[in-house]
Order: C-alpha cells, then structure tokens, then sequence
C-alpha cells in the first residue's frame, strides 16, 4: 500500500509500516524458497506486494494531489493522516458537518478493459461530492482508496489524476488515500475504486424533503450519458449482445467503449450556486434507482412528484443498450438516470431564475414537472419525444 496522506504504508491493508518519507521493510530481493527467519528469506515482493512501484505511484501522483490543495490545507504527501484547518468552520453560524461514501461500481472493469484510467476518478467525485452537495453541503475534502491486484505506478497515478480533476471541478481538495495491492484477491489488471468526502453546512440551510410542498417546480439538469450507475446490466448487454468496445454503433458518433466511458457530470458548485441566489428546497442526485427512486427520498409524506417524459429526449446510448439488451422501458428507467443527473425542487416563483442560472453556468436545464398533493411518490407520466 502506498503513503499518501492519511495512509498507511503496507501490502493489503492490514499492517502498518511506516509513512512515505521513510523505509518500509521487504523490499529488497530475496530467494522466495528460503525458510523464515534465514537470510534472503521470503520477502513481500514474493507473496505479489511491490512496496517500491507503490513509492513510485506516490511520486508520479504528487503533482495531481497537490493540484486540489485549499488554503485550509495543512501539510503534504507522506503523513499518517490528512490534515484541515478546521477554523474554516468559524466562518459558519452553526455548521453541520456533512459525510458521503461511495464507489465507481462496475464501470472500472470497462476501464481495464479498455486500459484507459483517467476518467474514472471524476466518476468517483461526481458520486460521493454531488450527495453532499444535494443535501447543501460545501464539499470541503475527499480521500480515496485505489485498490488493485499488482501496483502498476503509471495506472494508479492516472487513477489518482482523474480524482484529482474531480475533486478540481467540484471544489473539495483531495486530503489523502490509499493504494492497495491484493494479490491473489484482484487479477493483475483488475482495480476498484472508492472514496469518501466531508462537506459543511448551516443547519438552517440544509435541503431535503422538509422544505418540499405540494405546488414546487422540479427542474432537470442533464447528465453526461450513463455516468457511473447500471454497468453491471450494461456489461451483460455487450456480453449477450456480443459488442465490441471498439466499434461505434450507427447511431452514435463515437466508439461504444469511448461512450461507456464518459465520466459523470459534477454538479456540486453549480447546486450550491443555485441554492444560494435562488429558493431551492431540495435536489435528488439521480444515481443508481433511477429518476423516480432518488426523487422519492426528498418528498414529504404529503407531496407527490409529477414528472413529464415529453420534456426531454434520453441520449442515445440508453436507446442502444435497450434494444442491444431487449431491456423494457420500466427496467431501463429504474436502472438508469435516463439523462438526468440531477433535479432541483424550486418555489415556482424562482423557476424562472434558476433555469437561467442554470443556462449561464452552462447546465442544460428544463422544468421536468411539479410537486402535488400526494403520498411522496414520484411517478413519470407521457412518452418521451420521437428522436429526429
């Protein structure tokens, strides 16, 4: 495992061995068939952990992580923990501290497929600092956790690069991490990819379905395509449909696994943006469950969502997938976000206002219905435009 800030020095996760500024024990060549205890004995190298190419992934990803660094910063590369000027929160009234979780999914196993690996960390940003910011949390730092079965240095640094950038567009800065070798666990191209943010709010400012009433607009923010959610149906598609990564489908403009790949849309600045020029009440990140699943968690029990197919086109990719799988449209929109990325519960007198908001910050953004009295379900209703 390799030292960045907040990590531990060591092959699988279970020991420690000191911090990146100092030696770590078997890394030296050893005769693998020697007993314990003889000199050139069994080392770390031999039971499939490279101490050494981890040093080296550190090195080459020093110039990423920096990048990400905010004045509250404290510190560099190499210690036990990462560290935040916590006097950041003075600035705040009463400051709510905020934390999310969570992973890339299965969309890492098209990256190795693919051997491109600078993408996927923005996937990772756009999960975890996007579910604090829905809540109205300022994403303040992220730390992440590469994990993979052999330490390749370019491979992790360009891992940790696309997390860099992430955490660049999403304002947080990347605090610390680490980078795991699991021989024997993950095959040597195999990887995955997780990561955590805390994030702060005033608790009169927190957003969610107690600020929801019946007769409050709901408005869409456009997605990237897949984003980081269902590829777990979208790889038994290609293998049951057969599609080759490397081929570009008729209908799109690009290769199939170029498309599959482009990294989810981070929307953390331009939500809190909203929330602070306009009365917004609630956003839902549509992530895994679909639009009408994650809207469903900021209705009140008085309040249902009313949503209109007829104001958007899904992108073409899910109209690939779908016929390529044989998916039915009910199981394609509890999978996917269907192209939205996320939505916003606005008082109607500031629709107006957050729509054009949305349009200057360069965020395709529409009224995608409306709240009414109800149970605190969401529920889509009408088709979705003929594509032209």
């Amino acid at each position: 495992m390799t030292s960045r800030p907040g990590n531990r020095v060591s092959g699988d996760g279970d020991s420690g061995g000191g911090d990146s500024g100092g030696g770590s024990p078997g890394t030296g060549a050893s005769d693998p068939t020697a007993g314990p205890g003889q000199a050139g004995g069994l080392s770390y190298a031999a039971a499939g952990v490279d101490i050494e190419a981890g040093d080296r992934a550190v090195d080459l990803m020093r110039s990423s992580v920096a990048s990400t660094a905010r004045p509250e910063v404290m510190g560099g590369i190499g210690g036990f923990a990462g560290l935040f000027d916590a006097a950041r929160l003075a600035a705040y009234r009463h400051p709510v501290l905020a934390t999310s979780t969570d992973g890339v999914g299965t969309k890492v196993v098209i990256a190795s497929r693919l051997g491109i690996y600078d993408t996927v960390g923005i996937d990772l940003v756009a999960m975890v600092a996007d579910d604090l910011a829905a809540c109205g949390a300022e994403p303040l730092f992220m730390t992440d956790y590469v994990v993979c079965g052999a330490i390749r240095p370019q491979r992790v640094a360009a891992i940790v690069s696309g997390v860099a950038r992430g955490c660049a567009q999403a304002g947080c800065a990347l605090l610390g991490g680490e980078t795991a070798e699991h021989p024997g666990h993950f095959g040597p191209d195999d990887f995955d990819l997780a990561g955590a943010a805390t994030g702060a709010v005033e608790a009169d400012a927190i957003l969610g379905a107690s600020r929801v009433h019946p007769g409050d607009a709901v408005i869409a923010m456009a997605s990237s395509g897949l984003q980081s959610n269902g590829y777990s149906l979208v790889r038994e598609i290609l293998r049951r449909a057969q599609l080759d990564l490397e081929q570009e489908p008729a209908e799109l403009d690009r290769p199939l696994g170029e498309e599959l790949l482009v990294p989810s849309r981070i929307y953390a600045r331009d939500c809190l943006a909203l929330a602070e020029r306009c009365d917004v009440h609630a956003y839902a990140h549509i992530t895994g469950g679909g639009l009408a699943g994650n809207l469903a968690r900021v209705l009140p029990p008085g309040a249902d969502a009313v949503l209109d197919r007829g104001t958007w086109q899904p992108p073409t990719i899910f109209g690939v997938l779908a016929r390529a799988g044989a998916v039915p449209p009910a199981e394609m929109e509890r999978v996917f976000n269907m192209g939205v990325g996320m939505t916003a519960v606005v008082s109607q007198s500031s629709t107006d206002e957050a729509l054009g908001m949305l349009a200057s910050r360069g965020v395709t953004a529409w009224v995608l219905g409306e709240t009414v009295p109800g149970d605190g379900e969401a529920r889509l209703t009408g088709s979705h435009p003929a594509a032209g």
